[in-house]
């Protein structure tokens, strides 16, 4: 079976199915991947676009092939070397009829078999709520559905009990519902809504179902079981419960036993009551597995990676039997060492002047939470809140205690929380979780102004005892609840939230990123990699995701503006000032940024002069990015109370743009910058790609991102992929031994293909240092030292030599203009200095082919060695 080299991430829909996979083996195979990593494969709803509304564990999805199209996949795939990773959904499914489980539990409530698989508190404090599930799937409020024939019944021939229909969706009906034997007919005519009286016997058939149906704006205030985040149309499974753990595993355990799966990636691992546990639970389980899989499949252990966000200076928990993330802190790292800290000053001022805002990011995130708690998760809030408040009654010295008094303290203590989560379990927190809880105790005593040894200081400090973990059973629940509410809250008000609000450069506002890191320096980089390298050297390493903000190019294009920060805000002044008025100038800025970052590569500045209809759908691609960032921000509209004179504002901008003639030649202005600066893009991208591809860790390349990705936030980045361009390009890429690095391969992306190629194929000829061994810093010397990034692994006597430059892309950009000459005059006295052992060995640059060799001395030049391109890849054996 093929060894773990690099994935690639796929996304299956009905219209991406997995015989469409299988029809891409080739490519990807010939491109150098070891591993197809292929999003949700069990049954979601019907047209799911993304795979992780599940309603059904123990299905292939019908409308990806079902399980015939994944055998077929996965045998072309091992007919070529490829391997399948699968992503699952542990933490939720579908809360929607057409998935069996929930619908049993509308049916028969708490004496479904299938009600303790679902996270339902089924004795909430709101009376109407007893015994009952919350549904809040009304587009009105109650009465008034019920008044305009919104909810009604209806008893098809030949079906044994009547259902309801609810704005066109089937909803089962208890079995008491209707007498048995009564006439179907009858019986529909007693509970019609368009008559007052049947109204009234329909209002009074409802209040004896199993569930409450309710206006949707109902679900933050009064839901009584566990979301996805505040999705009301995803809830939470119970998959610590062993049973529940072994429905919603089966399959996926078949799958790895029988060798058609090599491993699974864990998505939102914090969603889970005690993540530890279900990973060792897990990692017992396919070892179990293992030991039947076919001989030519067997392997030493399953790939196991978890979707953790972590921030800046937070670990993976050691205590976790997982392989790593899938490289969300990756992706943050490599996008921090592009940007030059001298920006991030004047770009901030400038922002705050934009957005008249002056306070620090830290103080807007915590805003932002504030926001969060008080209306998305106060019904989340008040049941830690409830859970809290009892275990304060059972004890003399707490009785005192009062729920508004530990909803005050806890409100500012959950806003001021620093991470994701805790994760207290078994017997009980770490030092990490300690330290996380004792700088949220700081954090919510500044914000109370609470002096030590008053009462909000003394209740802070209970607070952080109780949820320590290490309480008696009585805190069990409220540590579960905490847990399980720090994850939404934390990723709503940064990710959809403050990164919608904030925007000094949008390049720095991507999942995993913080809004307090706006740099990282290459020492930083390395002991980041370093770190990685030591304790889990099989993580993923990603650039681009199916959950990016902006395209792995489009953020790598933007970074180039801070080694121009002062032209850059002089032109987005002037550009601010020319669109018309209705947005916030801090709303134009970011759309500018937008333009900037997203204007594609092959495209030249007077492509709407040209090619109208093509430019019009690309700003209709701008539009929808635009619409969804005003609604997250929640600043001037929201998707819960959109405002239609904001957005016909922020549509007026684009309107103007295509149609104006002042319009169309500030587009045309900002258009050329693009341009200009795309080449310094293209630089940054390269040495983005490079490291991902060669540093500690498994490169995983998100599908299309091996030509520029220069793609928005989803459904942006999961548009349709070219898979005809791009095997033509690799073709001819491959026919050559040299990269193609002409200007017209820069600009089509041929030379990013080449470059992803030339690599994995490095890993795969000689893998020994891409497996293990030594991962060292290499100094360089010169007056362009510190533009300089170099690495050396080595396992052996086999040794890869990464070169890569950094904080210059503007200055070699003429790399990107096909004038190779032209850029490495940058490099004229600078040169690596090679640690013993290397020292006057003969190099092999993998992109070029070229034989480079350092002096006796230790000295390479760097002229030499990045002679053809901004980037190399040099090995000996």
């Amino acid at each position: 079976m093929s060894t773990l080299r690099a994935t690639a991430r796929l996304q299956l829909h009905a219209g991406y199915t997995l015989d469409d996979a299988c029809a891409q083996v080739d490519y990807y195979a010939d491109l150098g991947v070891s591993h197809l990593y292929l999003s949700p494969v069990t049954r979601a709803r019907a047209g799911s676009t993304h795979g992780y509304d599940v309603i059904d564990h123990a299905v292939v999805n019908p409308e990806l092939g079902g399980e015939p199209a994944l055998l077929r996949l996965a045998a072309a795939g091992r007919a070529r070397g490829l391997g399948l990773i699968a992503d699952i959904v542990p933490n939720h499914m579908a809360a929607h009829p057409s998935n069996a489980w929930w619908r049993d539990v509308l049916a028969q409530g708490q004496a479904s078999a299938w009600s303790r698989h679902f996270d339902i508190d089924w004795e909430p404090p709101a009376p109407t709520l007893q015994g009952k599930v919350l549904l809040p799937v009304l587009a009105d409020p109650y009465g008034a559905a019920l008044e305009h024939g919104v909810i009604r019944p209806c008893w098809d021939a030949g079906a044994a009990q009547p259902e309801l229909d609810v704005g066109g969706q089937r909803y089962p009906l208890a079995a008491s519902s209707a007498p048995r034997g009564a006439d179907p007919r009858a019986w529909l005519r007693e509970h019609d809504p368009a008559d007052p009286d049947a109204r009234q016997r329909l209002h009074a058939l409802l209040e004896r179902q199993h569930y409450r149906l309710a206006w949707w704006r109902t679900a933050p205030d009064l839901i009584n079981w566990r979301r996805f985040f505040e999705i009301s149309e995803l809830v939470g499974v119970r998959v610590e419960d062993e049973a529940v753990f072994d429905d919603a595993h089966a399959l996926v355990l078949r799958l790895y036993a029988q060798g058609i799966l090599d491993g699974v990636r864990i998505d939102h691992i914090d969603g889970l009551v005690s993540p530890g546990a279900y990973l060792r639970r897990l990692s017992t389980r396919l070892g179990e597995a293992g030991a039947s899989r076919p001989a030519p499949f067997r392997q030493d252990r399953p790939y196991l990676v978890v979707e953790k966000i972590l921030a800046y200076d937070e670990t993976l928990d050691p205590r976790w039997s997982t392989d790593g993330t899938t490289g969300y802190d990756f992706m943050d790292q490599a996008g921090a060492l592009l940007h030059d800290p001298d920006a991030q000053a004047p770009l901030r001022a400038f922002w705050a002047t934009l957005a008249d805002d002056p306070r620090e990011p830290g103080e807007q995130l915590r805003a932002a939470r504030m926001r969060m708690l008080a209306r998305h998760f106060p019904a989340e809030r008040q049941a830690l809140v409830r859970s809290l408040t009892r275990i304060a009654a059972q004890d003399l010295r707490t009785r005192d205690w009062t729920a508004t008094a530990i909803d005050r303290a806890l409100t500012a203590w959950l806003a001021a929380f620093p991470v994701y989560r805790t994760y207290a379990e078994d017997s009980g927190g770490s030092p990490a979780d300690a330290h996380w809880r004792a700088a949220a105790t700081r954090g919510a005593a500044a914000a109370l102004a609470a002096r030590e040894g008053n009462a909000d200081a003394t209740l802070l400090a209970q607070l952080n005892e109780w949820l320590g973990g290490a309480c008696p059973a009585a805190a069990h629940e409220a540590l579960r609840r905490f847990q399980q509410l720090t994850p939404p809250l934390a990723a709503k008000a940064l990710e959809d939230t403050l990164f919608y609000r904030y925007g000094p450069l949008l390049s720095r506002n991507e999942v995993g990123a913080s809004p307090d890191v706006f740099s990282l320096s290459a020492d930083d980089f390395h002991d980041c990699c370093a770190s990685r390298a030591r304790a889990h050297p099989r993580a993923m390493l990603a650039t681009a995701t199916h959950d990016h903000k902006r395209g792995e190019d489009t953020r790598a294009r933007l970074a180039a503006l801070t080694e121009m920060p002062a032209r850059w805000m002089r032109l987005a002044q002037d550009w601010i000032d020319a669109l018309p008025p209705g947005l916030t100038r801090a709303d134009r800025y970011m759309l500018i940024q937008t333009f900037v970052g997203a204007w594609p590569a092959e495209w030249d500045a007077d492509r709407l002069a040209r090619d109208p209809a093509l430019t019009l759908t690309w700003l209709e691609r701008i539009g929808q990015w635009q619409l969804k960032a005003l609604r997250e921000a929640k600043l001037h509209t929201s998707w819960t109370d959109p405002d239609p004179t904001y957005e016909a504002a922020a549509q007026a901008c684009l309107d103007f743009l295509a149609q104006a003639p002042d319009g169309r030649e500030l587009l045309a202005a900002i258009a050329g910058f693009a341009m200009e600066l795309a080449p310094a893009g293209m630089v940054n991208s390269f040495t983005q790609t490079l490291l991902r591809n060669t540093l500690p860790g498994v490169p995983d390349l998100y599908q299309g991102a091996d030509l520029w990705d220069l793609s928005l936030v989803d459904p942006d980045n999961r548009r349709p992929v070219d898979y005809t361009l791009r095997a033509a390009l690799l073709a001819e890429s491959a026919r050559d031994p040299a990269m193609p690095l002409s200007a017209a391969a820069w600009r089509d992306g041929a030379v990013k293909q080449a470059l992803i190629h030339r690599l994995l194929m490095a890993r795969q000829r000689l893998p020994g240092p891409f497996m293990g061994g030594d991962f060292l810093r290499v100094q360089a010397e010169g007056s362009h030292a510190r533009h300089v990034l170099a690495f050396l692994r080595r396992q052996d006597g086999q040794n890869a030599l990464i070169v890569a430059c950094r904080h210059c892309a503007l200055q070699v950009a003429d790399y990107a203009r096909g004038d190779a000459a032209a850029a490495r005059g940058f490099w004229n006295d600078t040169a690596l200095r090679l640690p013993g052992g290397i020292s006057g060995l003969s190099l092999h640059d993998a992109l070029t082919g070229r034989r480079v060799r350092a002096s006796a001395g230790g000295l390479l030049p760097l002229v030499e060695i990045l002679r053809d391109g901004p980037a190399a890849l040099c090995l000996s054996a």
